[in-house]
C-alpha cells in the first residue's frame, strides 16, 4: 500500500449551527499535511464542514499527496439491517437510501423523521430510538422502549470498543445515531463527487489517493485527558492529537491496522485501531520531553576538592536522569535506541504447539508395549501449511520442523528413528509423551514483559519483539553530542603548522567515539583561545543538542575559558579527581545543556571519556547507568604505585596477560591506537609483579549496548 502523505481527523456533529465562536459539541477537524501540523479548525454547521473537506481533498490532491480522513461515526450498521431496508447487504446502499430522505440545513434537519420512517419498516417497536424534538414523531420512541425489532443492539466492533454506544441511539449523552444519518449522506456525496478517487475502509480496497475511514477519538482518551487538562476545548484536543497521532505512526502499522480482517465489517464496517489504543497514544502524545537539569546539579559538597573516582560516579549516577524527548519507530529503525517503556508480548512464541525436528507425529496414548508399527494418515503438516482436520487416534502423520500440531498429535519421533513402509511407519519403544515437540508459549507467554525500561535495544531483541508480535517499540530520541575542540596551538589535520602548533587530535577521537556509542554527533569545529568565539559556539551546541563535549581550557589557567565562561554561567564545578591521567574536568551547565570540559592532553581526554562522561551519557540518552565488564587477569608487567589516586594505563591482552604500553606518558598518543584496554589500579598503593592479578576492561565493554 502507497505511504499516506495527509492525515485529517473529523469529530463530527449532527446539532444545529453552533455559532461564530469556537465551542465544544460542534464540527472540528485536526489536519497535519505533508508532515506539518496545522491548528485544529472549527466549522460551526455541516454545510460548512462539507465546502472544508471538499477543500481540501482538492488541496491534497493538487499537490500530489495521499491523504487519510478519519470520521469519528460508525459507517454501517449492525447486521441484517442493510438488507431489511434496501434489499442488499451492501453499506453503500444504505447511504445512497439515507442521502435521498435526509435533508440537512445549518439550523433544522429531519435525522428524527428519518429515524421515524426506518423504525416502520421493521416489525416490533425501535431499532432507533429518542426523540429530541418537542412534537411527537410515529414510530420513534422516546425513551427506550424498543422490542421486538429482530436486529441487534450493537455492532461486533461496538462491542469491543470501551465507551461505544448503539447505533440506534439517536440522542443525549455519548448517541451517535443522528450522527450517522446526518453524516453518512456527506460521505456519500463526497465519494460521488470524487469518483475513483475515494476509498471507503474497511468497505473497498485502500488504493486510491484518498481514504475515508472509521476512527474514534475516545480510543485515545487517556491522552486527550492530559491535553485537556492544560485548557481548551476538548473536541480540539481530539482531532489534533488524533491527526497526529494517525500521521506519527509507521506506514507499515497502519497497513497492518488497514488489513485488519472482521467477520462483520463488509456490511457492519470497523473502527480503526480498536485493540491498539496505547500503541495510538503513544504515537499521539504530545512530545515528551524531561524537565531540564539543575544549574547546581554538577556542584561538589561542601569542602570537597580532591574527588575519588568511585564517589565522582556515585554523584554524576545520582543527579543526572534522561534529558531526551520519546518517538515510536518501527523494528528496522529501532537497533540502537533506548526504551522508554517495557515491551510486553502481543502473543506468545511459539504462538501454538508445533515440531521441533522433521518426523511423525501422533497421540502418545495411541502407543502400546515395545515395538511400534502405526498406519500413516494421508496429507502433511508442514510451517505455515497446518494440517487439515484431526489425525486419527493410532495413526500417525508426517510433520516438517516448525509445523503446528495437528489435532491428535502430542508426540512427534524422529524420521531418522523410522523405518517407512507402505502406508505405515515402524519404530522402537519408549519414546516420551511430548517428545520432540514445542509447547506454545514455552519461550514467551503473551502478554509476559519481553523488554524493560532503559534497554539499549540489540539485533536480537529485534528478533525477539517481531516474535512475539511487535512492530514498533516506544523509544527515546537519540542523544545529540556537540563537540568542540578549543586553543590557539591547534590546527586541523593536513593544514600546514606553525612552529608550536599540533594537530587537532581530540575531535577525531571523540566524535568517533560518540557515534560508537550511538548518538548523533554535531562537529563545531576548533575554537579559538577567544572567549566571544567559544560563547558562540556553546551557544550552538546548547541549542542543536543535549550534551556538549569540550577538550581543553578546561583548568583554571589564563587560557581556560571553558571554565571562565562556566563559571560566569554560574554553573560551573571543577572536579579535581584523584585519578591519573585526567584530573582536572570541568563539569556544568550551558543553556541547559550539560558540558563535560574535558582535559586537553588526548591520553586524558579518552579516560575522562570512558569513566565520566560515556556512564553519563547513557543515562542522559534514557539508558541505565553501566558498569563496564572487567576481567582479572595476570599481569605481564611490573609497577610500583603510589596512594591516593587511580590509574588507568594502557593496555592489551597477549597470551592470557595484560601487557601496558612502554611509556605512561599522557602525550603518547600511539598507545591510545596500541592498546585494545584500560588496566585500572585501585586508588591504594600497589606493588605489581608479573603473574598478579589485575583489573583488565577492554574498550568493548566502555562502548557496548
Amino acid at each position: 500500500m502507497t505511504p499516506f502523505d495527509s492525515f485529517a481527523m473529523l469529530d463530527w456533529s449532527s446539532g444545529n449551527d453552533t455559532g461564530p465562536r469556537p465551542r465544544r459539541d460542534a464540527i472540528w477537524l485536526g489536519c497535519v499535511r505533508g508532515g506539518a501540523e496545522e491548528t485544529p479548525r472549527y466549522l460551526r454547521n455541516r454545510v460548512e464542514a462539507e465546502a472544508a473537506l471538499v477543500d481540501l481533498i482538492e488541496t491534497e490532491r493538487a499537490a500530489g499527496r495521499r491523504l487519510f480522513i478519519g470520521c469519528d461515526f460508525p459507517f454501517g450498521f449492525p447486521k441484517r439491517f442493510a438488507r431489511a431496508l434496501t434489499g442488499c447487504d451492501n453499506p453503500f446502499a444504505v447511504w445512497d437510501w439515507l442521502e435521498a430522505r435526509i435533508e440537512d440545513a445549518p439550523r433544522a434537519n429531519n435525522r428524527f423523521d428519518v429515524a421515524g420512517e426506518i423504525n416502520a419498516r421493521f416489525p416490533g417497536v425501535g431499532p432507533f430510538w429518542f426523540n429530541g424534538l418537542k412534537r411527537e414523531i410515529a414510530g420513534l420512541p422516546r425513551r427506550d422502549t424498543r422490542a421486538g425489532h429482530g436486529l441487534p443492539d450493537r455492532r461486533c466492533a461496538d462491542e469491543g470498543a470501551p465507551g461505544s454506544f448503539s447505533a440506534w441511539q439517536m440522542g443525549g449523552a455519548g448517541a451517535v445515531g443522528g450522527q450517522v444519518l446526518i453524516g453518512l449522506p456527506v460521505l456519500n456525496r463526497l465519494r460521488r463527487r470524487f469518483a475513483g478517487q475515494v476509498a471507503v475502509w474497511p468497505f473497498e480496497g485502500m488504493d486510491a489517493p484518498v481514504a475515508l475511514v472509521e476512527v474514534w477519538p475516545g480510543l485515545i482518551n487517556r491522552a486527550v485527558k492530559r491535553a485537556e487538562a492544560g485548557g481548551g476545548i476538548r473536541d480540539a484536543h481530539q482531532v489534533r492529537l488524533m491527526a497526529r497521532g494517525l500521521a506519527r505512526l509507521p506506514h507499515a502499522r497502519l497497513a497492518a491496522m488497514l488489513a485488519v480482517e472482521a467477520p462483520e465489517a463488509p456490511e457492519e464496517g470497523w473502527i480503526f485501531g480498536l485493540g491498539h489504543e496505547e500503541e495510538l497514544m503513544r504515537a499521539c502524545d504530545d512530545t515528551l520531553k524531561p524537565p531540564p537539569l539543575r544549574n547546581d546539579c554538577f556542584a561538589l559538597p561542601a569542602g570537597v576538592e580532591w574527588t575519588p573516582v568511585d564517589d565522582a560516579l556515585a554523584l554524576l549516577r545520582d543527579r543526572l536522569r534522561a534529558v531526551v524527548g520519546q518517538e515510536v519507530l518501527p523494528l528496522a529503525q529501532a537497533a540502537g535506541r533506548v526504551l522508554t517503556a517495557p515491551v510486553v508480548a502481543r502473543r506468545a512464541n511459539p504462538p501454538e504447539a508445533n515440531t521441533a525436528v522433521d518426523g511423525y507425529g501422533f497421540a502418545h496414548d495411541s502407543l502400546g508395549e515395545g515395538d511400534q508399527v502405526l498406519p500413516l494418515a494421508s496429507g502433511r503438516a508442514a510451517a505455515g501449511v497446518p494440517y487439515p482436520g484431526a489425525v486419527p487416534q493410532g495413526y500417525a502423520v508426517r510433520v516438517l520442523t516448525g509445523a503446528a500440531l495437528p489435532e491428535g498429535v502430542d508426540t512427534v519421533i524422529l524420521q531418522e528413528d523410522v523405518t517407512l513402509g507402505e502406508g505405515r511407519i515402524a519404530f522402537r519403544g519408549g519414546l516420551k509423551r511430548g517428545a520432540n515437540t514445542r509447547r506454545a508459549g514455552e519461550d514467551v507467554a503473551a502478554g509476559a514483559t519481553v523488554l524493560e525500561t532503559g534497554r539499549v535495544l540489540t539485533p536480537a531483541d529485534l528478533a525477539l519483539c517481531a516474535a512475539v508480535g511487535l512492530a514498533d517499540l516506544p523509544v527515546f530520541k537519540r542523544l545529540r553530542v556537540a563537540v568542540i575542540s578549543t586553543g590557539d596551538e591547534l590546527v586541523e589535520p593536513g593544514e600546514p603548522a606553525r612552529v608550536g602548533q599540533i594537530y587537532d587530535a581530540n575531535r577525531p577521537m571523540l566524535t568517533a567515539l560518540a557515534q560508537q556509542m550511538g548518538y548523533d554527533v554535531l562537529d563545531l569545529g576548533r575554537v579559538a583561545d577567544d572567549r566571544a568565539a567559544l560563547r558562540a559556539a556553546l551557544d550552538r551546541g546548547a541549542a542543536q543538542a543535549d550534551v556538549i563535549l569540550t577538550s581543553g581550557g578546561a583548568s583554571s589557567g589564563d587560557e581556560d575559558h571553558v571554565s571562565a565562561l562556566l563559571n560566569e554561567a554560574g554553573a560551573m564545578a571543577e572536579w579535581r579527581i584523584a585519578l591519573k591521567p585526567g584530573r582536572p574536568l570541568a563539569l556544568g551547565m550551558w543553556g541547559g545543556a550539560p558540558v563535560f570540559g574535558l582535559p586537553g592532553n588526548p591520553v586524558a581526554a579518552l579516560v575522562c571519556t570512558l569513566i565520566f562522561a560515556r556512564p553519563a551519557m547513557a543515562v542522559l540518552s534514557g539508558a541505565e547507568w553501566r558498569e563496564p565488564q572487567g576481567f582479572d587477569v595476570p599481569a605481564a608487567f611490573e609497577k610500583r604505585k603510589k596512594p591516593g589516586r587511580r590509574e588507568y594505563l594502557r593496555a592489551r591482552i597477549r597470551d592470557g596477560r595484560a601487557e601496558v604500553f612502554k611509556s605512561e606518558g599522557s602525550g603518547r598518543i600511539s598507545g591510545l591506537s596500541w592498546a585494545e584496554g584500560l588496566v585500572e589500579l585501585p586508588d591504594a598503593a600497589a606493588d605489581i609483579r608479573p603473574g598478579d592479578p589485575v583489573r583488565y576492561l577492554p574498550f568493548a565493554s566502555f562502548l557496548g549496548g
